[in-house]
C-alpha cells in the first residue's frame, strides 16, 4: 500500500467498519466487508457466525454471496472486496473462486491471514486466478476495534 491510500478504498473501509460495529450487537467478532464495482456498493456484511451458528458466515463470504446475487452471476470480475481484517484461507479462496479483481484489507492477521501473513492464496500463481491485494487501509482503526472486542472478553 502506498503512503496515500486511495480515497475510494478509504470510503469503502469506513463502510466496512460500520458493518463490523454491528457485529457487537450479537457477540460476533467485529469484522465487516463491502463489495464494490465502479464505486457502487453492491453488498455489505458483518460476521454472523455466532448469530447464525454457521462456521462459514464470515463477513467476506456473506458479502460475496450478496454481491453475486445483485449481479446475477458468481463471477465478480471488476469488483473489489474491502474487509477490515486480512481474509482467512476460506475467504481468500472464495475471493479467488469468485474472480474478484481486488481485495483491500485493513488489519493484518498474523494467526490466520491468507493474503500475505501465513500464506497468500490471493496471488498464488498455481491457481487459475490472481487477485490484486492492497493492505493497511485504516489498519489502526480496524485493529483497535478487534483488540477492544477481545480485551472485553478476557
Amino acid at each position: 500500500m502506498g503512503l496515500t491510500p486511495d480515497p475510494e478504498d478509504e470510503r469503502a473501509m469506513r463502510l466496512a467498519l460500520e458493518e463490523a460495529r454491528t457485529c457487537l450487537d450479537h457477540g460476533d467478532v467485529p469484522i465487516g466487508a463491502i463489495v464494490t464495482k465502479g464505486g457502487e456498493v453492491l453488498s455489505a456484511a458483518g460476521n454472523r457466525r455466532e448469530r447464525e451458528s454457521d462456521p462459514t458466515a464470515h463477513a467476506e463470504i456473506l458479502a460475496l454471496r450478496s454481491a453475486a446475487a445483485a449481479l446475477g452471476s458468481w463471477r465478480l470480475e471488476g469488483c473489489t472486496l474491502t474487509v477490515t481484517l486480512e481474509p482467512c484461507a476460506m475467504c481468500a479462496g472464495a475471493a479467488v473462486l469468485s474472480r474478484l479483481d481486488r481485495v483491500v484489507f485493513g488489519a493484518a492477521d498474523p494467526k490466520a491471514g491468507f493474503a500475505g501473513s501465513l500464506g497468500n492464496l490471493l496471488q498464488d500463481p498455481r491457481l487459475n486466478h490472481e487477485v490484486v491485494v492492497e493492505s493497511g487501509v485504516l489498519a489502526e482503526e480496524c485493529g483497535e476495534l478487534l483488540r477492544s472486542f477481545f480485551r472485553e472478553r478476557r
